[in-house]
């Protein structure tokens, strides 16, 4: 007897496991130096704040300590050319000397504040390349890739060179490939159930999270990708396996029979049926989705129809 109750429409695709947008960071040094140490290797786990990395500190030290004297030379001539500011502010009061020396006096003492700030900010930048000497982790995650050893030389440039790079393996999506004919019935928020290679038995779920606006097209076949979050045991999975995705697009009500209850013969789709005699009897229909061992019937049956299977209905007209 047919069965009415609710079935889910799907649009299957293949996907791939995918790191997050800023679930990846390159690592590098603002610093040209010799790496003095190394505190990771290819899969050691840190945390965010971690020294990754130590640069020898040698030449930074350096530049401070030559900071340092340049700030208090600096320091040592403002004080002399504000005392001789004042002196020749006083020989010009008593009619001593002219205007021209008075201003003579007043552009030495504003060229010796400037060579004194100069001299301030070069100790601060000192300080602050001090500071770059430790790398340390801008996030939380595991090391996947080292491009240094210790006792090698870097060379900082205006894109720090990278050495380390870092991945949050928890900050995971699987991004599904959806062909242009399905791309429609896809909206946020659909719920998504799909298997990986790696576990072909573990059913993971997740919510369909962002479609891509722009077509991928590769040999004339136009895809769209689809975003899709991961709900659970996010912990098994790895960048790039491959994922078979199944997105629930809508629900309706249906009959449902069993599908070796439908049979077709001369370009016509029928089951059989019980009729008011007793016989079997041809019941023309129109078939919907299947789902599993069942199929949809669109039209043609009630839902109290009595279905017969193909061997209970030999000989009927």
């Amino acid at each position: 007897m047919p069965q009415a109750r609710e079935i889910t429409n799907t649009v299957n695709a293949t996907g791939t496991v995918k790191l997050k947008t800023g679930a990846e960071v390159r690592v590098g040094s603002q610093l040209s130096g010799i790496v003095r140490r190394l505190n990771v290797t290819v899969g050691s786990r840190v945390r965010q704040g971690d020294v990754i990395a130590e640069i020898d500190p040698s030449s930074v030290e350096a530049k401070i300590a030559q900071a340092r004297a340049q700030l208090t030379e600096s320091q040592v001539s403002l004080a002399k050319s504000q005392n001789d500011f004042l002196r020749t502010q006083k020989l010009l009061d008593a009619g001593v000397i002219s205007r021209q020396q008075m201003d003579d006096a007043t552009s030495a003492l504003d060229a010796a504040k400037a060579n004194a700030t100069a001299a301030e900010s070069g100790l601060q930048a000192a300080r602050v390349d001090l500071a770059y000497v430790e790398i340390r982790a801008p996030i939380s995650g595991t090391i996947a890739s080292v491009s240094t050893q210790q006792g090698e030389t870097v060379a900082a440039s205006f894109a720090a060179p990278t050495f380390v790079t870092i991945i949050q393996e928890s900050a995971l999506e699987v991004v599904a490939v959806v062909d242009e004919a399905d791309i429609g019935g896809v909206r946020p928020g659909q719920i998504v159930q799909f298997t990986t290679e790696t576990y072909p038995d573990r059913e993971f779920s997740g919510r369909v999270v962002r479609i891509a606006p722009a077509a991928t097209i590769v040999s004339g076949v136009v895809n769209y990708e689809v975003a899709i979050s991961i709900a659970r045991d996010i912990a098994l999975l790895r960048p790039e396996m491959t994922a078979n995705v199944n997105i629930a697009t809508a629900q309706h009500h249906a009959l449902l029979i069993p599908a070796k209850c439908v049979h077709k013969q001369d370009n016509k789709t029928f089951v059989l049926v019980r009729s008011l005699n007793g016989e079997p009897a041809k019941q023309n229909v129109i078939v919907g989705a299947r789902a599993g061992d069942e199929i949809e019937i669109t039209a043609g049956l009630n839902p109290g129809s009595a279905v017969l299977l193909g061997d209970q209905g030999a000989g009927a007209q």
